[in-house]
């Protein structure tokens, strides 16, 4: 089998099982943390046929592979003995080397990529149902029900999954998350969107003499990763003093109450009301006028990515469409991959070397579908202009995105796929977005840039 043959060259150049300390993936990419970094043949691994290209980024050595096919190879490497990382501990090793920003950014990327296929489900429930209520179909109020029902519960207890996401990273118990985060939304407390809008009062807890407001944190996240965080850090430390004959017992009770405690009255206040500037910030930023906001996230959308930081942007998603029931960053992170794949385009069909047209060619489709690394670190990048041209283009399909309000019903799928979260009557502007991030970019990138830049380019089939 492919996957295989794959695994086993890709461990041949990277110095065998025993120089790999873990190995994890996400999407596209499997992550290595290597004991003897001079044992990495970056050039090897990217002629292995399967392999779209390699780079190093946040304390890992990236391999990508594609979606579907970065699975069955590391279930290939995992089986064979390769050491997977472990989620529910801190892994030093990959961290070390990182800044105080990386490391943020890869904590939260651990938290929320076990969620998102959750979240993507429910996004394309959303446009499923605005779709065949715009074709001028009415549902039954029993069906209305149950299409509730699927857009409505990931949301309603986003903290559960959040907390429990948090808490496994941490090394904490997931169960306990998931009670930790039911708390932060049980039926007893009032919606904290209901009591910002007037139509319920908060719960008020006489504490000391003070009457101290409680509400409940349905939609929110940061309450419950910060929660989450210090309830993992509580748990761990009662393992360790409390005696083993009332461990089962006494440890589960405390970081319970001691966590719900902390939540109700410190965390949750806080982190709410965090969040509400964090979300009013994103929004004025992309309501500024002309597009201008749009224009600017559009352009770095990518560039981030290269920095490995864009797992951060999944936070950001998450907040918006538990707050706002939109997603406005989908849409400007959507036409900056369409116009990385337009860039890509335009340099493989001016591209003499048969070689190197093939493979530029085979990396476009995956961008079309959402996963841009291929084209990135396989063929703009490298080349530096066409990159560049691809962020211009991004620039300018996220300004039209902000000034005709293009938000989607959901998250994590972009490109082709992402039509789905935009069936609510928006698909022609995100379509007109689209085209004008890939028609920019390749028009650039066509008309300036040259393939004798690089010498090797002269000599066709070489």
């Amino acid at each position: 089998m492919k996957e295989q043959e794959v695994a086993k060259e890709i461990l041949e150049h990277i110095g065998g099982q025993e120089n790999i300390t873990s190995v994890e993936h996400c999407a596209t990419r499997l992550r290595f943390i290597l004991k003897d970094a001079s044992k990495f043949d970056g050039k090897g691994i990217e002629n292995i046929d399967g392999v779209k290209g390699q780079f190093f980024a946040s304390g890992q050595y990236q391999v990508i592979l594609g979606t579907g096919f970065v699975n069955k190879v590391y279930n290939v490497l995992t089986s064979e003995g390769a050491n997977q990382k472990k989620a529910d501990t801190e892994d030093k090793s990959a961290y070390k080397n990182l800044s105080p920003f990386q490391k943020f950014s890869r904590t939260l990327g651990d938290v929320f990529i076990p969620i998102i296929p959750v979240l993507v489900a429910t996004g394309l429930f959303m446009g499923l149902r605005s779709l065949l209520t715009n074709l001028g179909g009415t549902l039954d109020p029993s069906y209305l029900a149950l299409s509730k029902v699927l857009t409505d519960t990931a949301f309603a207890f986003l903290p559960a999954l959040v907390a429990y996401s948090t808490m496994k990273r941490f090394g904490g118990s997931p169960v306990l998350g998931i009670v930790i985060g039911l708390m932060l939304v049980a039926t007893q407390l009032p919606n904290a969107n209901a009591v910002a809008g007037g139509t319920a009062k908060p719960l008020l807890l006489n504490l000391f003499g003070l009457n101290v407001p409680i509400i409940g944190y349905q939609g929110s996240v940061l309450p419950a990763l910060v929660l989450g965080i210090i309830a993992a850090k509580i748990e761990k430390w009662l393992h360790k003093v409390i005696p083993d004959v009332f461990d089962l017992i006494v440890t589960p009770f405390l970081t319970l109450l001691s966590s719900v405690a902390l939540g109700l009255l410190v965390v949750g206040p806080v982190m709410h009301e965090i969040e509400i500037l964090i979300v009013d910030g994103v929004k004025f930023l992309m309501a500024l006028p002309f597009g201008i906001g749009g224009f600017f996230i559009g352009s770095l959308q990518q560039v981030v990515v290269i920095t490995g930081l864009h797992h951060t942007f999944k936070a950001l998603e998450v907040e918006l469409l538990a707050t706002t029931k939109a997603n406005p960053f989908n849409a400007l992170a959507s036409g900056a991959i369409v116009a990385q794949a337009g860039a890509a385009l335009a340099v493989a069909i001016k591209t003499h070397n048969t070689k190197k047209k093939s493979l530029y060619f085979s990396s476009v489709i995956p961008a079309f579908l959402g996963i841009t690394e291929p084209v990135i670190f396989g063929v703009n990048l490298p080349l530096l202009k066409p990159f560049v041209f691809g962020c211009i283009g991004g620039g300018c399909a996220g300004m039209f995105s902000s000034i005709v309000h293009l938000a989607a019903t959901g998250m994590s799928i972009t490109a082709i796929p992402g039509v789905l979260l935009y069936l609510n009557g928006q698909i022609v502007n995100y379509i007109i977005s689209s085209l004008i991030g890939l028609t920019v970019a390749f028009l650039l990138t066509f008309f300036l840039y040259k393939p004798e830049e690089l010498p090797e380019e002269k000599n066709k089939g070489e």
